[in-house]
């Protein structure tokens, strides 16, 4: 059974067992973090597609580690005016383990 659903902004096609790094969760290291707004769920043939969000169903995970993506340098420059600015962001992510996906 798969399922997609939205997190963060972001859309992900997930099955039991995924690995997966989202948007940074505000959840401890071990915690277990239901996921409701599910946009389609299915196996095979038989897939359900939500209008936004399918009804009675959820993703169960399990929060493996939390931590900072790769360093991104954003730098502007304007040719000729001495205008120089350089920053850099390291974006966080929660990494979860998908244990369940129930559909009532």
């Amino acid at each position: 059974m798969f399922a997609v659903l939205n997190t963060g902004g972001k859309q992900y096609k997930v099955s039991q067992g995924d690995l997966i790094k989202v948007e940074k969760l505000q959840s401890d290291v071990g915690d277990m973090v239901t996921l409701s707004q599910i946009l389609m769920v299915g196996e095979g043939p038989d897939v359900e597609v939500g209008s936004p969000y399918v009804a009675n169903c959820e993703v169960t995970c399990e929060v493996v580690s939390q931590g900072k993506g790769a360093k991104i340098i954003v730098f502007k420059k304007r040719r000729r005016k001495n205008y120089r600015r350089k920053n850099g962001h390291r974006q966080r992510f929660t990494e979860v383990k998908i244990t369940e996906i129930t559909k009532k």
